[in-house]
């Protein structure tokens, strides 16, 4: 069982148990069963504060209880808004402006807070406390329900994610992103909620873990007959769950007081089978991802080509590597997770760094990077790269000559902003090596206007959507003109549109000559950019990857290369 200790520390045992092992069958059998409740707005809309346009204006539906709901549309739609307002948690007049009503079984949603149980698009701003299990403790805690409760809910939650192997006091700083996303989803279910709202929760999950998340949620739909609302883009695991799906687009109207005004549609609203077989809808235009059971042929993702690229291939570089690894160990705080690495770099070589949650993907991109000691080991640059740096070790260099010579691009968007404005955050990077002011201003607006961003470069950056702030970092990593460039997970969060874009910037960047390490779950970006595939495989496990295919049954990429990882 778990241990439930006395005072302060209640509920963190050593280790989690044969209750943190019940399986997500049992996860209903700990806690009173819920009901389902309704969900509508009427003439809905929100505005941040710090923003012009409101985000959504004039938003009206209606969700039964119980219903199961897929919400899409394009990247900067308002879905997030619409979800965080459903949550109750959007504040008051500080915060931003409300129009019109937005309702949770009835009551105003800012007043049932509680009934609604939120997976943020971002796991991280979920944490609130160091230790594991507090973390999914905390919700059953503010709705007041008895102790010994609390910790059933704890252990049956993990275990309905797949963390029942992991002690309840352990740190969330030594969690991968894909763990992250899993814990957020297990602090959610322990609250037993009414309407449970996903904000793409399986994003940044490998395969088995996109399945295990799946399963966890419908046992619960199922058990609890909670409502959902879940936000998407590619949704094809779910799309057995949904009952309805509701595409939002916008429109922009002629206004006599204000000169323009945005309005929220709704492009589509019925079955899946109703929505996505609509040959009326422009999916690709709409930037909406349609599940393969419904993908019509100019849907599919095939190779890209850009008309620029050099005539060698993506995935095999040209000339002599720009960086090298030899006998390298990877891991944090002195502990191996991965060993005996020895890889080259090629310039205008793609290379994804693919593998389960946990195997290292992030550690290794850290670590070639120069934002981590290797183990063991070394990484080295080329005499090129390093030219007028301190050495030839990236870890040995100062901030200063990283940026110029090697960008990184978190998983976590936030992590790595650094400004309070949109423009500021692209001409950190080009000011900090040196270029002139109006130089950097010219070169960040560029960039802004290449991924669609020029519009908000006077907003705060932690206004925009998710799939803008991984744009914007991205835009700010290439403002530096790196000649390395790594991105951990590059097209969570994009809508197909801007997807496509990040893929043609990314698979462009050839032509310059940068070397280019995606970490990634997404295997239709491994098919486009033909890249080469570097697996990082846990010790005594099969292998997972296979690279998907592309419009013509052509397997993207080389031969896979396996790096084996110790089981974490």
């Amino acid at each position: 069982m778990v241990t439930v200790a006395s005072g302060d520390d209640a509920g963190i045992g050593a280790d989690t148990g044969a209750d943190a092992r019940m399986s997500a069958d049992a996860y209903a059998g700990a806690g009173e069963r819920s009901m389902g409740v309704g969900v509508s707005a009427r003439n809905w809309g929100w505005r941040h504060a710090s923003r012009k346009d409101f985000a959504l204006r004039h938003v009206d539906f209606d969700i039964r209880p119980g219903e199961r709901v897929l919400l899409l549309g394009a990247s900067g739609a308002g879905k997030s808004t619409l979800m965080a307002g459903l949550a109750g948690v959007l504040g008051g007049d500080d915060d931003g402006e409300q129009e019109g009503t937005l309702l949770v079984g009835g009551r105003d949603a800012r007043k049932a807070r509680g009934v609604s149980g939120l997976v943020l698009q971002d796991p991280d701003a979920q944490a609130v406390f160091q230790r594991l299990g507090d973390n999914v403790a905390f919700g059953p805690e503010n709705l007041h329900v008895e102790r010994g409760e609390i910790w059933r809910r704890v252990g049956s939650s993990l275990a309905a994610v797949g963390l029942q192997g992991l002690q309840l006091h352990r740190s969330v700083t030594h969690l991968s992103g894909g763990q992250m996303q899993r814990l957020a989803l297990a602090g959610a279910l322990a609250m037993r909620p009414s309407v449970l709202l996903l904000d793409e929760p399986t994003a940044n999950l490998d395969p088995d873990g996109v399945t295990q998340v799946v399963t966890a949620v419908r046992d619960v739909l199922d058990e609890f007959r909670s409502t959902m609302v879940l936000v998407e883009h590619h949704a094809e695991p779910w799309i057995d769950l949904i009952d309805r799906v509701i595409v939002l687009g916008s429109q922009t109207d002629q206004d006599t007081a204000n000169g323009q005004e945005r309005h929220t549609v709704i492009m589509a609203d019925g079955t899946p089978d109703e929505v996505f077989r609509d040959p009326n809808l422009d999916f690709a235009r709409l930037g909406i991802w349609v599940p393969r059971r419904y993908m019509r042929g100019e849907c599919r993702i095939g190779a890209i080509h850009t008309g620029s690229e050099p005539d060698y291939p993506a995935c095999e570089g040209t000339g002599e590597p720009v960086l090298c690894t030899k006998n390298l160990a990877i891991g944090r705080n002195g502990k191996a997770v991965a060993t005996g690495i020895d890889l080259a770099f090629k310039q205008g070589q793609i290379t994804a760094l693919v593998g389960a949650n946990g195997a290292g993907k992030s550690t290794l991109a850290l670590t070639l990077a120069g934002l981590l000691e290797p183990v063991d080991g070394e990484v080295s640059a080329s005499g090129e790269l390093a030219a007028g740096a301190h050495g030839v070790h990236p870890g040995d260099w100062k901030s200063t000559e990283l940026a110029s010579r090697i960008s990184y691009v978190f998983q976590n968007p936030e992590h790595q902003f650094a400004t309070g404005s949109v423009l500021d955050e692209v001409m950190l990077g080009p000011l900090r090596v040196g270029v002139e002011e109006s130089q950097a201003r010219e070169r960040a607006r560029t960039l802004l206007r290449r991924f669609d961003l020029l519009r908000y470069e006077n907003a705060n950056p932690y206004t925009l959507s998710g799939g803008e702030k991984r744009r914007l970092t991205v835009a700010a990593a290439l403002a530096s003109a790196p000649r390395v460039l790594i991105l951990d997970e590059p097209t969570f969060g994009q809508d197909r549109c801007t997807w496509m874009q990040m893929v043609q910037l990314i698979h462009g960047l050839r032509s310059d000559g940068v070397s280019i390490i995606v970490v990634t779950h997404d295997r239709e970006l491994v098919t486009a950019l033909g890249a080469r595939v570097i697996e990082l495989q846990p010790e005594n496990s099969r292998r997972e990857w296979e690279p998907a295919q592309d419009g013509h049954g052509d397997s993207a990429g080389d031969d896979v290369v396996a790096v084996t990882s110790v089981n974490t």
